[in-house]
């Protein structure tokens, strides 16, 4: 049985990336880690794991790298959509993958890890996703405040949390995502949070509403 480690701040990722993993016999979630501390003490516990490691936890990758090898284990780096990894960096990794990979490219690159050999995709990211029509339509579709919800469900935020930081009640937060879900043709927060990670374009207006957010509440 593969043991998988996944550290990442953004919750929803994490769990779409346990729903999609968790559907193989040969592999395990074995702990969830939102910060680089945890991260450390799934590590130490747990020998011969894969860990799947967001680049937005600013891992010490040199630091993980000698450690995870000591223990053998495994280090995969989820960077963000237009990032570019060095090749002096990727020398301390078994793999890389972009934040919008496909739950089957995962799975793969995973199993290939574990074989021993190397996955890294990360090239010519930003090309792969510059002609996006999907999420470029629904980002022009969706309105400011819509924009605004999505970014904050990316985050991992309940409604509850949302109406707080919006400054309105949790019904209407209920009533904008029934309008989000059609205009994205989802049908959860969890598939709209993967649809959104998934469509750079989209991610990118996202994380500037979420941007102006954090600006207003300053």
């Amino acid at each position: 049985m593969n043991r998988i480690i996944l550290a990442d701040n953004q919750a929803i990722f994490r769990a779409g990336a346990a729903r999609i993993l968790a559907l193989e016999d040969d592999m395990r979630i074995a702990a969830h880690c939102e910060d680089a501390p945890k991260l450390w003490s799934a590590l130490e516990s747990l020998r011969g794991a894969v860990i799947l490691v967001a680049s937005s936890l600013r891992p010490d990758l040199p630091a993980l790298s000698e450690r995870a090898h000591a223990l053998n284990s495994r280090i995969i780096l989820v960077a963000e959509n237009s990032e570019q990894v060095s090749d002096e960096l990727a020398q301390y990794l078994e793999g890389v993958v972009c934040r919008s990979i496909s739950g089957t490219d995962l799975v793969d690159g995973v199993r290939r890890v574990v074989r021993g050999q190397r996955y890294m995709q990360r090239a010519n990211v930003t090309a792969i996703h510059s002609s996006d029509s999907v999420g470029a339509r629904v980002r022009d579709r969706l309105t400011p405040k819509e924009m605004q919800i999505v970014a904050l469900i990316v985050q991992g935020c309940k409604n509850k949390e949302i109406a707080m930081q919006l400054g309105t009640k949790e019904q209407v937060i209920k009533n904008y995502l029934r309008g989000i879900y059609d205009k994205t043709g989802v049908s959860d927060r969890l598939e709209l949070a993967l649809f959104t990670i998934h469509h750079r374009v989209l991610a990118e207006a996202a994380e500037k509403a979420g941007n102006l957010i954090e600006m207003k509440s300053a």
